[in-house]
């Protein structure tokens, strides 16, 4: 079963940086597309950024694209997510996941970022 441990958020201050880390287990995410989501408080959970295994492209959505990167250590089975220029409208619980495969439907705990103004 797959399982998805996020950590690397905090409280920060507008403009800052952070970057969290998703150590995977029981999904392979050298031959998997990975993604990172996040939801803000009383809000639903909405898409952040994708990382393709085929061709090593990446998508994101349009306010955090030029801010944030989604990396990936093939060796380690972890992605990352490098957020600079943090925004309030940033803050929420950020969670990494599988984007295709048996297990795109688990998610974790997640870890928490809030960005102060």
């Amino acid at each position: 079963q797959g399982q998805f441990v996020e950590s690397g958020g905090g409280l920060v201050q507008a403009g800052e940086s952070l970057t969290l880390s998703c150590v995977v287990s029981g999904v392979r995410v050298p031959t998997t597309d990975m993604g990172w989501y996040r939801q803000a408080p009383g809000k639903e959970r909405e898409f952040v950024a994708q990382s393709y295994w085929r061709g090593g492209d990446t998508t994101y959505r349009d306010s955090v694209r030029g801010r944030f990167h989604i990396s990936r250590d093939n060796a380690k089975n972890t992605v990352y997510l490098q957020m600079d220029a943090l925004k309030p409208e940033d803050t929420g619980v950020y969670y990494c996941k599988a984007m295709s495969g048996p297990r795109a439907n688990v998610w974790g705990q997640g870890t928490q970022v809030t960005v102060s103004s």
